[in-house]
């Protein structure tokens, strides 16, 4: 744990904040509430009804809000948010923007830029709604989007959401299988596809891809074409409708308000470990939970300009698009985040204005690599705010951030995930940033670490558990009516406690004069991913984040190998180009190792490999390498970005 306070925000920066403004108007009502973020937080906890009632009332969330805030059951699994609440998602996104201002900047690669306001995205988006509706779709039908991260997506989103139906989308990296595999289980009547688009400089045609998965979805009705590469023009073997007629349909204007718990979105694990699951999220809980954590830990405002690097096949796309239900800008990009040029997100961010960037760990890691200096290339005076996920973002990469890219900005480590399209810990703007740590726990969210007996623990690593219920824990999984799926995936290790897998731990601080209390956190990595040598749970974050000291270290991936009955640990490198590992390099990543953790973190076995396996989203795969090393199946390499790659550590003569 470090004390190393990088950042804090001015009294004139805190005073203006959205979460200063909410907290002075709750306590108009609730005056025993402690001041400071973690007073907050412990009455939010306690008093978990007032806290979404009062954030429903401050934010002015359209909807039929009648009925208690949550219905009492004896299990915190069972436990339902608003019961007899209605309301409808799209109305929400549309509520609060500007008619002439800007919903949308579109970004690719390829240079083109488009834009729409919000009188567009709602004429466009209620047009298609009239035209989903003539193709019979209704409330719970399932609309899936194979589409990129683009104005399209967002409409489809709305348009599905409108009529109080589901939205599911993947982004067109995925093949054939990786589709069918999630789309075929939620059997979609409408599915929006593209015919192409641009990665790293090149098209990629994806229009017989489109074909084969339209022919293994026999509930589907309609396809709607985007034209989205001039190099792959659909033809007459897809047969579908084109994006620009459906537009055109006579708008549906009724914006249908459905209960609080139904379904809006699926999502999907990862799917490294066999069929992906499909994770429902419901309306109310996804709305309320996001414009808490954007409004309050993120202070995004009307007409900010909001941006994360992301695809249509990441929780943080469905995040990053409820900035709209605050009257924010979104700005989207497709393509590599280092084509055509490796500043070309920063080069967005200067262009736009962008006041909240986000993206994940890795690819602030990549820039300090590539020896990007953006604070000093850019102009980036409206940047306020640095997000981060995806992976834990290491120490250093928080101190190349603050030397490199801007000093007064708040930095933001933000971790939860897909099983919750939210947060458990995240950002706070009025609180300060220490190196490596992620500033709070999110509100009303009883979140800890605990031990193996799932006791709680003021310090110590241990399994990130939350006590309570929260709106957005998923309605359940898809096509698993007895939840039994459910509980065990989340339930089963700590009855009647949510364990989420992670592993890692509080870092509380103490107020000073100067500081306020603070309860931060650090993640270590993946419960299922630690490593135990002679019996000793380490984090692969904390190896990761050594080895990311190395200058000739790209990327690294670590796995816990079964040796003479205990465990081993394994670090696999990926190194520049042009560099092979020999004894001196081995050396140094060891010695690095050793000096700055322990004498078990040191890799029992160093191998270098051209590269590492990562889910489409971009994360390593500890486990699916783990299984390769061990001999054992990988079950779905079709949710690997490069299931290629897994091949570079099968039958390694190092490792027998």
């Amino acid at each position: 744990m470090s004390d190393s306070l990088l950042w804090k925000p001015t009294p004139e920066r805190i005073a203006g904040t959205q979460l200063t403004l909410f907290e002075n108007r709750l306590r108009d009502s609730f005056p025993d509430i402690k001041p400071g973020y973690q007073g907050l937080h412990d009455w939010s906890v306690h008093y978990a009804d007032d806290f979404w009632q009062a954030l429903v009332d401050d934010l002015c969330i359209v909807g039929d809000w009648t009925g208690p805030v949550s219905a009492e059951t004896p299990e915190v699994v069972g436990r339902r948010f608003f019961p007899e609440a209605r309301l409808n998602f799209a109305e929400n996104m549309l509520a609060r923007g500007n008619p002439e201002s800007l919903a949308i900047i579109e970004h690719r690669e390829d240079g083109r830029r488009r834009q729409v306001t919000y009188e567009t995205l709602r004429r466009q988006s209620q047009a298609l709604a009239g035209f989903l509706k003539e193709q019979g779709v209704e409330s719970g039908d399932r609309v899936a989007g194979f589409v990129p991260n683009g104005i399209e997506a967002v409409v489809g989103m709305l348009a599905a959401s409108q009529l109080g139906a589901v939205w599911s989308s993947c982004s067109p990296d995925f093949g054939v299988n990786g589709v069918i595999d999630r789309f075929g289980q939620i059997k979609p009547k409408v599915l929006i596809a593209i015919d192409g688009y641009c990665y790293n400089g090149k098209t990629i045609d994806t229009r017989q891809r489109v074909q084969d998965i339209v022919s293994s979805l026999p509930t589907l009705k309609r396809l709607i074409r985007i034209h989205n590469a001039d190099s792959c023009p659909w033809g007459g073997d897809v047969e579908g409708l084109d994006w620009e007629e459906a537009i055109l349909h006579a708008p549906e204007t009724h914006y249908k308000r459905m209960p609080f718990n139904d379904p809006l979105y699926i999502l999907y694990s990862s799917g490294t470990t066999g069929v992906p699951k499909c994770i429902v999220h419901g309306i109310g809980g996804t709305l309320i939970q996001h414009l808490k954590e954007l409004s309050l830990n993120t202070d995004v405002r009307p007409g900010d300009r909001m941006f994360y690097y992301t695809t249509c096949g990441w929780m943080m796309w469905n995040w990053l698009v409820s900035s709209l239900g605050l009257g924010a800008t979104l700005i989207l990009f497709d393509g590599s985040p280092f084509s055509p040029t490796p500043s070309i997100l920063w080069d967005i961010a200067e262009k736009e204005n962008i006041r909240i960037f986000g993206a994940s760990a890795k690819y602030y890691a990549a820039c300090e690599k590539e020896g990007l200096s953006p604070g000093k290339s850019h102009n980036l005076g409206t940047l306020d705010a640095l997000l981060s996920t995806g992976s834990p973002l290491s120490h250093e990469s928080f101190d190349y951030l603050y030397r490199e890219v801007k000093s007064d900005v708040c930095v933001s480590s933000i971790s939860g995930g897909t099983d919750v399209v939210s947060c458990f810990a995240l950002g706070c703007p009025n609180l300060p940033v220490y190196r490596g740590e992620l500033q709070c726990l999110g509100l009303a969210m009883d979140v800890a670490f605990a031990d193996d007996d799932g006791n709680p623990m003021a310090t110590g690593k241990g399994e990130l558990i939350c006590r309570n219920a929260f709106p957005a824990m998923p309605v359940g999984f898809w096509d698993d009516p007895g939840q039994n799926r459910f509980r065990d995936a989340y339930f089963s290790r700590f009855p009647g406690i949510w364990a989420h897998g992670d592993y890692g731990e509080l870092c509380p601080h103490e107020a000073t004069d100067e500081l306020p209390e603070q309860v931060g956190a650090i993640i270590h990595g993946r419960s299922d991913a630690t490593l135990n040598p002679g019996g000793v749970r380490i984090g692969t974050a904390e190896i990761y984040r050594q080895v990311e000291k190395v200058e000739s270290v790209l990327e690294a991936l670590a796995i816990g190998q079964k040796w003479q009955d205990d465990v081993r640990v394994v670090l696999f490198v990926r190194l520049r180009e042009g560099v092979t590992l020999d004894d001196a390099l081995i050396k140094i990543i060891r010695d690095t190792i050793r000096s700055n953790t322990t004498p078990r973190h040191v890799p029992a076995r160093i191998i270098q490999v051209p590269d590492i396996p990562r889910t489409i989203s971009g994360k390593i795969v500890e486990l699916a390498v783990r299984n390769v090393v061990h001999g054992e199946p990988v079950k779905n390499q079709d949710a690997l970005a490069n299931p290629e790659a897994l091949r570079h550590f099968d039958n390694l003569p190092e490792l027998q």
